[in-house]
């Protein structure tokens, strides 16, 4: 109503962002790491221009391994987060009220989705894992919504009483508006009417 994204929707948006980010992190920095030290254990025999150059070389190694891998770990993350939040979001805005069988629906059908391709035993044991890891976090969540003293459902409805309160202000406005104006209009009327009557008689 208002041209705004919904909350639920920045919220999706910030948690596929920042899963992303820490997948790139959990995925990059190891292997930097390891990718710097089969360095320069691997170039004991190459001659190097300067130390500079042999450090450069390292880092370049180690730089290369972190977009790689850190990629490869990111859009992972990115995307199980993403799903999870759809689906809890969805959930919880569907059945108007935020629990823990939301996060665990959530988890199991994220896990299974992930685990699809390994077959029936996968797709089970994906869903086990995802209801695993979705009941801490949905808790989590829930956790951290109370201590900051509003749950996004409060909130909505906070927001929609709030919404509703104003446009019913505004109406009684135009209303007492059309009101006045008719009443205007009616004594307009009246002014020529009373004249005839004064004439006539």
């Amino acid at each position: 109503d208002r041209r705004e994204l919904p909350e639920e929707t920045v919220n999706i948006v910030r948690s596929a962002f920042t899963g992303g980010l820490l997948g790139w992190l959990y995925g990059g920095v190891p292997a930097f790491h390891r990718a710097r030290r089969d360095f320069i254990e691997r170039s004991h025999g190459e001659l190097f221009q300067s130390r500079v150059d042999a450090v450069q070389s390292a880092q370049h190694a180690g730089l290369r391994s972190f977009i790689r891998y850190g990629w490869r770990w990111s859009w992972r993350v990115a995307t199980f987060v993403t799903i999870f939040n759809t689906v809890s979001t969805g959930l919880s805005v569907y059945r108007n009220k935020t629990t823990i069988s939301n996060f665990a629906a959530a988890g199991a059908f994220t896990g299974a989705l992930f685990r699809m391709h390994l077959g029936l035993q996968g797709l089970v044991g994906g869903s086990v894992f995802g209801t695993a890891c979705g009941i801490p976090a949905g808790g989590l969540l829930m956790v951290m919504q109370r201590v900051a003293g509003e749950t996004l459902q409060e909130k909505r409805n906070r927001e929609r009483r709030e919404l509703y309160e104003q446009e019913l202000a505004e109406w009684h406005s135009r209303l007492s508006v059309t009101e006045v104006l008719g009443q205007t209009e009616g004594n307009a009327d009246e002014g020529p009417q009373m004249e005839e009557i004064a004439r006539e008689s």
